[in-house]
């Protein structure tokens, strides 16, 4: 795309609703202080000032959101600068139909004697002058505004790339060694580990604004629970449960694997016999995709690993919210000797191949 001065990166849509309705409320509101500015606080009441200003600003304004609305796949190909200018041209020109339109029905309404041609440049210029004005606040605060839902946009694309991103050094350093150590003994078995590494850091560091089929999450959360198992062996067992899942249903990357994490980091290593992981996928009549992660709750309990269970699960909960907003839902609480973390987020279904993004 060619370098437009100061053009935002989404062009405004000129024929969207929510323009024309911004438009005649901001003409409603110059009526207003036209009304008051001339007639004074009395003559308001009387609305009779009001209503004639309201109709003439109303009727400048939805005459311009017809123009633009006609021209905007026009305007929107211009820049930024460029742009402005025919909105601005296009209010003049309302402002021209308007007032000649206005002056017309009056005078065949016998409402207004015959009007001069000083009258009519006159209510020309009033008008035209009004609504440039208008028109130059207005377009400043559409840019404005749409500019800070670009920046806002980026900084909620930004933020979920950091938490999708994030991972324990200790998992890294302890991979690293445990691959090490097999390089001699058991090279096939170290080149598959390194495979599963390798494919865990390419999802990543990928776009964290798309979603991913449930099988390739189930993938990646098996790669990586091979590689904890190389260090832990047979003190780290795993159940996995799926029912009612369509195999096509999408979730964000890396929902299972940071909940795993945490199952292994505080229920797992702490047991000196260590335990058993069960991951509980089903699918409800609501079109909810529920997940249940369990660990068995150690004997003795390390506060540090407690703090971070709660950061994981703040991550994890900004990362669902960037995606579904209130849909889902993440909730931690014990019953018996289990910890247990369930999910419940909307399925939705790939229609067609590769991964789907969504915008937070």
């Amino acid at each position: 795309m060619a370098t437009k001065d100061s053009a935002t990166d989404l062009p405004l849509d000129f024929g969207s609703f929510a323009i024309a309705v911004k438009m005649l409320v901001l003409a409603e509101a110059i009526a207003i202080m036209l009304a008051v500015g001339a007639d004074g606080l009395s003559r308001l009441a009387s609305a009779r000032a009001l209503g004639w200003v309201s109709a003439y600003a109303l009727g400048v304004a939805l005459v311009t959101f017809t123009l633009l609305r006609i021209l905007n796949a026009f305007v929107r190909r211009l820049s930024a600068r460029a742009g402005s200018l025919v909105a601005i041209l296009l209010t003049l020109i309302a402002v021209v139909i308007v007032t000649e339109g206005g002056v017309a029905v009056l005078r065949n309404a016998h409402m207004l004697p015959l009007p001069g041609p000083g009258l009519r440049v006159e209510l020309m210029a009033r008008g035209a002058l009004v609504a440039t004005i208008a028109m130059l606040l207005g377009l400043r605060h559409l840019f404005v505004s749409h500019k800070a839902q670009i920046d806002a946009k980026l900084e909620q694309e930004a933020r979920m790339q950091a938490l999708q991103s994030r991972i324990r050094p200790h998992f890294l350093f302890n991979s690293m060694n445990s691959i090490a150590s097999l390089t001699r003994s058991d090279p096939a078995r170290a080149e598959a580990a390194l495979q599963d590494l390798a494919d865990l850091f390419r999802v990543l560091l990928a776009d964290a604004r798309k979603l991913v089929p449930i099988t390739a999450e189930q993938e990646i959360s098996r790669q990586y629970l091979e590689i904890e198992k190389l260090r832990l062996g047979d003190r780290l067992q795993v159940q996995w449960t799926v029912s009612n899942v369509p195999r096509t249903a999408l979730i964000p990357a890396l929902t299972l694997q940071p909940l795993l994490e945490n199952a292994i980091y505080h229920g797992i290593e702490p047991r000196f016999g260590g335990g058993t992981v069960r991951v509980q996928l089903w699918g409800d009549n609501a079109d909810c995709l529920n997940v249940l992660i369990s660990n068995p709750i150690p004997e003795v309990r390390k506060h540090a690993h407690g703090r971070g269970n709660k950061i994981a699960m703040d991550n994890i909960r900004q990362r669902l919210a960037s995606h579904f907003y209130e849909a889902a839902t993440l909730q931690a609480f014990e019953e018996g000797e289990q910890y247990h973390v369930k999910i419940k987020m909307p399925i939705i279904k790939n229609q067609g191949a590769g991964y789907v993004e969504v915008s937070p």
